[in-house]
């Protein structure tokens, strides 16, 4: 069975990067497709060899059903078992910093946007596994290249960024029209008069103000840059105080007013809860709403048959600002099993399984390697659309200056975030608000 899939295995490459999205594996199952690529693959696990690995709690449970088969199949064939444990997705970064800086923990550590960059010293280096995928699979988008290495920049991998999820507008096709658009607004102004509307029908709008790593961060930065506004420049200094700024804060005060009553102390999992209530009827989130009104009650039925998505608006600056959720994938220096982890990254990343996984992921997950394009997961459903090309269009963490150790510090502090919740609500006035966010952002940027 090995020697008669890999004498076709050149095939797999050209028909992934043609759109031929069809396993070659045959009659070949998960265990059996696993077997035979553990015989052929430049990888090997050592013998013996156990892993342990921390992720983010799935939003969707066909991802994390899929995610588990890979494992379960990887550990089947290869004599490498997987034992997962999960976190809330605000709790794996503290958990990776505490394992980096005690050596102690998980294998690996799979966590959003830039955990690795904080302690990339720490990081196995999986240059290797990195270059082997993207020879094989049409190579990285541009944004997974700069994720995936140390600092953003050189040929070192301390990373694999796996996937990107989209967090784009997720709002109810019936209260837009009702509010008097026949759609979302590509424009700031257009958008903000929607939200006005919406507020007046009493289907309001609402994003999450609190210390929420995904929702919050994405849809802040997009606020900030849209406006031409940046927490530092393209030489990492500290550029928040600024016109661009000062507008942007503006901007948030006004749409403030139009949400929901509690945003202020919104995490990743609120919005998701009201928009399934029906409490807010547009708001910035994965497709995971979506996915869950699907699978839901035929009252969350009904809401998924009356939702849609739509890209961010563009601000003044003129073009897109959009700041996606970067999923990497981080082995641990002091792994006893490097060679494991390498192996079992590759056998993830391979179109037989990746395939499978994205498509489960119902959008949530959007590719980070070139060949995956025509996965048909972008094309079965429409509303799905807006998600396929999160990867190709997002800005990076720390834009426009370097992506690394003081990137990620800025995230994980939500500086910006905090920055627009402590005006908006009147907690601060603009100018203590920005001082502030200068203030914590010159610690990191010291």
């Amino acid at each position: 069975m090995a020697d008669n899939y890999f004498s076709r295995r050149g095939m797999l490459k050209g028909s992934v990067a043609t759109g031929a999205l069809v396993s070659i594996a045959g009659s070949l199952d998960l265990l059996g497709f696993a077997k035979a690529w553990a015989a052929d693959s430049p990888f090997k696990p050592e013998a013996g060899s156990k892993l342990s690995l921390t992720r983010w709690k799935r939003f969707v449970q066909s991802e994390d059903d899929a995610f588990r088969a890979i494992c379960k199949a990887f550990g089947e064939a290869t004599g490498c078992t997987i034992e997962i444990a999960e976190e809330g997705m605000d709790d794996v970064q503290p958990k990776a910093s505490v394992a980096a800086n005690t050596g102690q923990g998980s294998d690996m550590f799979w966590g959003i946007y830039t955990v690795p960059q904080l302690f990339p010293d720490k990081a196995l280096d999986i240059s290797d596994v990195c270059n082997y995928l993207a020879d094989k699979y049409g190579g990285w988008v541009d944004v997974a290249q700069i994720y995936g290495k140390a600092g953003g920049k050189g040929d070192k991998w301390i990373d694999m960024p796996v996937c990107m999820s989209g967090n784009y507008i997720n709002y109810r096709i019936s209260s837009v029209k009702k509010a008097g658009f026949d759609k979302v607004p590509e424009d700031t102004k257009g958008f903000l008069e929607l939200m006005k509307a919406m507020k007046a029908n009493g289907t309001p709008g609402g994003f999450a103000l609190g210390h929420a790593s995904g929702d919050g961060n994405a849809w802040a930065h997009w606020l900030l840059w849209a406006h031409g506004g940046s927490l530092t420049d393209e030489n990492d200094k500290i550029a928040i105080d600024s016109a661009e700024t000062r507008d942007a804060l503006e901007y948030c005060k006004a749409l403030y007013a139009t949400f929901t009553p509690g945003t202020i102390s919104w995490n990743d999992s609120f919005n998701n809860k009201a928009f399934l209530s029906g409490d807010v009827h547009l708001t910035n989130n994965g497709i995971s709403i979506y996915v869950a009104a699907q699978n839901g009650d035929e009252k969350t039925k009904a809401i998924a048959a009356d939702m849609d998505h739509a890209y961010y608006p563009i601000g003044p600056v003129g073009k897109p600002t959009e700041f996606q959720v970067c999923f990497p994938v981080m082995g641990m220096g002091y792994t006893k099993y490097p060679n494991a982890v390498k192996a079992f990254l590759t056998y993830w990343m391979e179109a037989d399984q990746y395939n499978k996984w994205i498509s489960e992921s119902k959008g949530y997950m959007t590719h980070t390697l070139n060949a995956f394009d025509a996965n048909d997961v972008w094309t079965q459903d429409p509303k799905r659309a807006v998600f396929r090309d999160a990867a190709k269009r997002t800005l990076t963490a720390g834009y426009p200056g370097s992506i690394g150790e003081n990137a990620a510090s800025a995230l994980a502090d939500f500086i910006v975030i905090d920055m627009f919740a402590s005006y908006a609500s009147g907690q601060k006035d603009m100018d203590a608000a920005i001082k502030q966010a200068a203030r914590s952002a010159q610690r990191i940027y010291r």
